[in-house]
Formats: C-alpha cells, structure tokens, sequence
C-alpha cells in the first residue's frame, strides 16, 4: 500500500471515529445539560462540552456500533431528536430528586422563620432561600461522595445497549406512567425529610403560644423567634449527619426510573 492510498484510508477511519463521537456525544450532552450540578449555570458550557467530548470517546468502545451517516435525511434529523429527547429525560429525572431537597429545605425554612432570607442562586437560576440552597448542595456532597457519578456512567452505558442509537423509542405510554410515580415518591421523600424540624418547630411554636396566653407580662412572643431560631439551626446540623440513608434511597429510586425509560 503506498503512502496516498494508506493516506487515505488513516483520513476515513479518523471521520469515521468523529462521526462515532458525535453520535454519542449527543445523549450524553443532552443529559449533561439537564442533570443537576454539572447542567447548571455555575459550571460553563465549554467545561460541560469538554465532559461531554470525553465521556463519548472513552464510551465509544464498549457501546454498541452507530449508524451510518448518509446527509442529513429525515431519519437522520428523527434519529438526533431521539437521542436528545432521551438525554434530557434521563438528566431531568436526575434533577428532580435534587429538587425534594430543595423542597424539604423551603419547608423547614418556613417553620424556623428563615422563609425571608432569600439570596441568588446559581445552581437553580433566579433566587431561592438559603435552607434551600443548603439542602441542594447537601444532595449534590452525597451524590458525588456515593459514586454518583459512577452510577451515572453505568446508566449511560445501560441505556446505550437497552436503547441503541437508531431505534425506536419505548411505549410513550409506559414512559408516562413512571412520571406519577416518581413525583409521589419525591413529594414523599422530601416531606420525610422536613418532618423531625417541622414537628419541633411546630412544638416550639405550641409551647410560646400556650406559654404566652399563661404569663403575657413576660412577653414571650419576642422570644419565640430568636429560640426557634436557634433550636432550628440545632436541629438542622443534627439532622444533616442522618440523612445519608435516606437520600441514598432517593438516589436509588431515581436511578431506577431513569433507567426504565430505556426498557
């Protein structure tokens, strides 16, 4: 083989190895860009595109062959919304169990009194409270400390073989059905989670009001907040050493419905 023949043959295999990147780089991106943390404005679009560029060519190995490139036809321009259509639901899912933390913490900051401090926030966009917020990055030290990021790889690599690039989409129908059942689970989760503070609180609240119809003279009204406060902040450091299990089954459970949207 002379060099203008071997020439030609290194410049297919590279196309070929760049159409394979692309077509991968597609459900990953798309997922990359819903997902909690890493889809967020805090981290910059060239960084999430880089990740996006890296995981595809160390998966492209083990994932099963694409299809072929023919132009830009009709089934090429279905089979790119399929796969993005799949990354985003797969990523959005992700985001929603990060999402009942944030709910836990808005309801425990309206029990504590801390409902009006409010403040930027990056990771969500626009502003949210600051309980909220913490319990968002709280979910996002468990994520990645659990190997989150492992089981998001493994669900990528799952969904590639259960749903190659270039076939047809699961029944809409069996998709739509696990949307109920997700948010039940999350409303539920994220009100376990809030319940041991919102019960104190609510105590605390009881004891004031009882204490203040038994002695107004000492004017315990003024007190209620500053206490409640306190005691809230107490029970909230005590509460973020147990939430491990909890959230891990939340991680667990979301996980699984990410992955039945490619069966």
């Amino acid at each position: 083989m002379d060099s203008a023949t071997q020439m030609v043959v290194d410049g297919q295999q590279a196309f070929a190895i760049i159409g394979n990147t692309l077509w991968i780089m597609l459900r990953i991106g798309a997922m990359l860009m819903a997902m909690p943390m890493i889809g967020t404005r805090a981290v910059p679009g060239r960084v999430r595109g880089l990740l996006a560029v890296t995981l595809s060519v160390a998966l492209a190995p083990v994932l099963p062959p694409v299809p072929l490139f023919h132009g830009f036809d009709s089934i090429t321009v279905l089979t790119i919304l399929r796969e993005l259509a799949v990354g985003i639901t797969m990523g959005f899912l992700l985001r929603l169990i990060f999402e009942a933390g944030a709910m836990a913490g808005e309801m425990i900051a309206q029990s504590t009194g801390l409902a009006f401090a409010q403040m930027s926030d990056p990771l969500r966009g626009g502003s949210s409270g600051v309980i909220g917020q913490w319990f968002y990055l709280l979910f996002g030290l468990l994520f990645f400390t659990s190997n989150g990021h492992l089981a998001v790889i493994a669900l990528l690599v799952d969904s590639y073989k259960a749903l190659p690039i270039g076939t047809a989409l699961p029944d809409p129908h069996a998709v739509a059905s696990i949307a109920p059942t997700l948010a039940l689970q999350i409303f539920r989760g994220a009100l376990s989670l809030a319940l041991p503070l919102v019960v104190a609180m609510l105590a605390i609240n009881l004891a004031f009001g009882v204490l203040a119809r038994a002695a107004p003279a000492l004017n315990p009204i003024q007190l209620g907040l500053p206490v409640a406060l306190l005691v809230g902040l107490l029970l909230l450091v005590l509460l973020s050493g147990e939430m491990g299990p909890p959230v891990q089954r939340l991680f667990d459970m979301t996980f699984d419905a990410a992955r039945q949207v490619t069966m």
